[in-house]
């Protein structure tokens, strides 16, 4: 039968419209803040609402991503997945209630905009953030009462006509503000008491005191805006003043959208399919979760010291964890913001100075340095940024980043002076570790934490290698050497018999019998730190080379890297994960859901095996990361695992920050383009890329043959096009001479 042209013309014209539109797609349209939502032990991500780096972030409050339900409607998270403040709480029930844990439909999230139905689908609300305010639309079904409250679960609440204010308790001496306004004049507005409105009563103060507002029975739909503030009630209420203007939600999510276009655009990616590119541009957006800027109308809140400050124009930054962050969620916004990057590291200087101890900060949080994990890596950030030209009080950075790694117990998850384990540090080189039924005798040590003693051993070796690139910097020669010496106490743990870092007691002997894969304790924390021996095998980012070495050559060092990618789990999942759960994501022992394994497909680079790497990199990003709820395979951890999957996806990766180079795998996309903060362009280009094409044979680097397994960061600076030529079969003749090697400082300079 002939198709008349007037009905394929129509046919064809939609199709054409519909690819256009596919083509059309901004990078915020490939973002999905539902990817990792769910997973079968640890909690990667939440779907969270908010601008890049503000102090204002929202997402549904439920108790699992699978949770049916959702407490009240958000206002403000403030620690990311643990604590929030305030619910605003609609209802069109026969009486007021302070928060409604309801059922919902029809959710849809984006990083500008969340929209829901409520109770049944007889409510629904639509919201959009701006950095320091939000706006919700709340429509409600005919012929009911109907009711907004706003609720401080531990604070005070005042309400005032069509507005309400007041505050929350974080902790101590830590508090929120909300000032709120309505489009609509209620009928009845007081604090809720036995569910019933005391319009007599405008303020109440205590856990869970609620201001309701009650609208004319029948209305369509309220406008709520708000403003939230760390230093006042009236600061909150100008902050709202400042940003939205109206009770517009369209309009403001179309702020939002462009602005996240603004900043994810600052890489474009071509080819490649949709899938992959949410799941890149969702790691993207993942890390610009954290920090936040805490910055009104040039003042902020710290609680490092319980004072409001001015920031005499530079924004003050909080709410990292440095433990993951250092490795590649830092490195990326120094290349990509590198202002952004000056002005959060002067923010940890700050903190430093307000603690009144001079310590560098380990996990800056908006209640103040929490101390979590170990080591003090906050020193690899400022030498990183040191390394690659940032503007930094070095001599002020170096002397917190000192303190605080010598003043401050190395003991994890604390954040008490020296002590016991810091004096045997110094005298022997390495953290002594408890034998089986042996008794704690040190304070300082966290009775779940442990000593954690080969993850600080390492991790502190890195963190005196940066401190000494900080003393060079600064011309301190004894004290760089000092450190260097320092940076080797690894060794003090390397068993030349097994080829791991194993745990010694205080008398230098190694704990005996050992299981590397499964040694003591959960998480490992009685010797290793959330990891077993597998992964802290490879711990030494900063001299790589010399690890080489220790194993006995290339040879055996390419021979282990391949075991840790074949080597069973050795017990059921079930023994395994229950002890090891932020273990996980693994290929062999290999854990892509934890920071310390993040480099290890990287090192085949030091052994002259490039080819390896870019098989293990191509493997974990297409296994480990998909555009599902279950996507992520464990803790996202502050944009870190997010980071590492953008570099990776790039083609190379900062291994050890500090170095001033990043190493080569492999990119994913045929094209990628980094609009750098200096004006100038860098283009990645693989044309030949494709799921079968993973291997690289030829790199030019702005038309010049490249050999090296690494780049440099100034080189990247400048600008132009890294060209490769792309393979299904590897190129085994390519990278494989010393000079190719990246960066080991026992035998290179930066």
């Amino acid at each position: 039968m002939r198709i008349p042209l007037r009905t394929v013309l129509p046919v064809l014209m939609l199709a054409a419209a519909l690819a256009a539109a596919a083509q059309a797609k901004e990078p915020v349209d490939y973002v999905n803040p539902y990817i990792g939502n769910i997973s079968h032990l640890l909690v990667p991500t939440f779907p969270t609402v908010q601008l890049p780096n503000s102090m204002l972030r929202v997402y549904p409050e439920r108790g699992d991503y699978t949770s049916e339900y959702v407490r009240g409607l958000p206002v403000i998270v403030t620690n990311h997945r643990e604590r929030s403040a305030f619910n605003l709480t609609p209802s069109q029930r026969s009486v007021p209630a302070s928060v409604i844990e309801y059922n919902y439909d029809n959710e849809h999230i984006t990083p500008y905009s969340y929209s829901t139905d409520l109770d049944d689908n007889t409510m629904h609300a639509d919201y959009s953030p701006a950095h320091q305010a939000g706006v919700y639309g709340i429509s409600f079904s005919p012929g009911k009462p109907v009711y907004i409250s706003l609720t401080s679960r531990n604070g005070r609440m005042t309400v005032d006509g069509a507005a309400a204010s007041g505050y929350q308790d974080l902790d101590g001496r830590t508090r929120v503000y909300v000032y709120a306004e309505c489009d609509a004049a209620p009928v009845n507005a007081g604090i809720l008491r036995d569910g019933i409105i005391d319009s007599e009563q405008t303020t109440a103060e205590g856990r869970n005191v609620c201001a309701v507002w009650q609208f004319k029975d029948g209305t369509p739909g309220v406008g709520v805006r708000y403003g939230i503030s760390f230093i006042s009630e009236e600061q909150a209420k100008k902050n709202l003043r400042r940003e939205i203007k109206d009770y517009d939600v369209a309009a403001q999510a179309r702020r939002g959208r462009h602005e996240w276009n603004r900043v994810l655009g600052r890489i474009a990616v071509e080819g490649g399919d949709d899938a992959r590119r949410e799941v890149f541009y969702t790691s993207y957006y993942r890390t610009f979760e954290r920090p936040v800027c805490m910055s009104e109308d040039g003042r902020y809140w710290s609680a490092f010291d319980g004072a409001v400050h001015p920031d005499n124009g530079t924004p003050f930054y909080t709410d990292d964890w440095i433990w993951d962050t250092y490795r590649a969620a830092h490195p990326l916004r120094l290349l990509i913001e590198p202002a952004k990057e000056e002005d959060i590291i002067a923010s940890y200087l700050t903190m430093a100075e307000q603690m009144g101890n001079m310590w560098m900060p380990t996990f800056p949080e908006v209640t103040g340095d929490s101390r979590r994990m170990n080591s003090n890596h906050a020193v690899a950030t400022v030498a990183d940024a040191v390394a690659k030209g940032l503007k930094l009080d070095i001599p002020k950075a170096y002397e917190a980043c000192r303190r605080g790694i010598e003043e401050k117990t190395l003991a994890p998850w604390s954040g008490k002076p020296a002590g016991w384990i810091d004096e045997f540090w110094n005298e022997h080189g390495y953290i002594p570790a408890l034998a089986d039924g042996e008794q704690e005798t040190d304070p300082n040590v966290n009775g779940f934490e442990k000593r954690q003693p080969v993850a600080v051993t390492l991790g502190t070796a890195y963190d005196e290698y940066c401190l000494s690139l900080l003393a060079d910097a600064l011309g301190k020669t004894e004290e760089a050497v000092k450190y260097r010496q320092k940076a080797l106490n690894y060794r003090n743990l390397y068993n030349p018999s097994t080829a791991f870092f194993h745990p010694k007691d205080k008398d230098g002997r190694f704990i005996e019998p050992f299981d590397y894969s499964f040694p003591g304790g959960m998480g490992a924390r009685e010797y290793y730190g959330e990891n077993n021996g597998w992964v802290y095998r490879w711990d030494v980012p900063h001299n790589v080379a010399d690890l080489v070495k220790l194993m006995g050559g290339r040879q055996q060092f390419v021979a282990n890297l391949d075991r840790t990618f074949a080597e069973p789990l050795g017990r059921s999942k079930y023994d395994f994960y229950s002890k090891l759960p932020d273990h996980t994501g693994n290929v062999g022992q290999f854990s892509m859901a934890n920071e310390p394994s993040l480099h290890v497909p990287y090192l085949y680079n030091y052994a002259g095996a490039p080819w390896k790497a870019q098989y293990w990199l191509r493997q974990v990003m297409n296994r480990m990361y998909s555009p599902q709820a279950d996507g992520y395979c464990g803790d996202e951890d502050n944009g870190q695992t997010s980071a590492w999957y953008v570099f990776s996806a790039l083609g190379f990766y900062p291994v050890c920050p500090g170095s001033g180079q990043y190493v080569l795998g492999a990119p994913l996309f045929k094209r990628t383009t980094l609009h750098l903060e200096n004006g100038k362009q860098l283009m990645i280009a693989a044309p030949e890329n494709s799921d079968a094409n993973l291997y690289i044979q030829q790199i030019e680097f702005n038309g010049q043959p490249y050999t090296k397994n690494y780049l440099r960061h100034a080189d990247l600076l400048q600008g132009g096009t890294i060209q490769l030529e792309m393979s299904a079969t590897p190129n085994k003749q390519r990278g494989i001479h010393p000079e190719d090697k990246p960066y080991s400082f026992s035998n290179e300079k930066p």
